[in-house]
């Protein structure tokens, strides 16, 4: 993340609006919590909470995913 003052966060908070509360850290990095950040490191799924391909390819081999 990048260094925020409490005027950017305050203003974050507001234009995000509750749902972002429902998020883990309080950002949406898919949408206004874009800004917080200088840049990413990794996989994008992992980055959002979830390593999605690496999850599908297990259900697959394991035979828990059928497509």
């Amino acid at each position: 993340m990048r260094p925020l003052g409490d005027e950017f966060i305050d203003r974050y908070l507001d234009r995000a609006g509750p749902t972002v509360l429902w998020s883990v850290g309080c950002y949406q990095i898919e949408g206004l919590g874009a800004q917080l950040f200088e840049r990413t490191d990794g996989d994008h799924f992992t980055i959002l909470g979830m390593p999605l391909l690496p999850l599908l390819g297990f259900l697959r081999t394991n035979r828990l995913l059928a497509i």
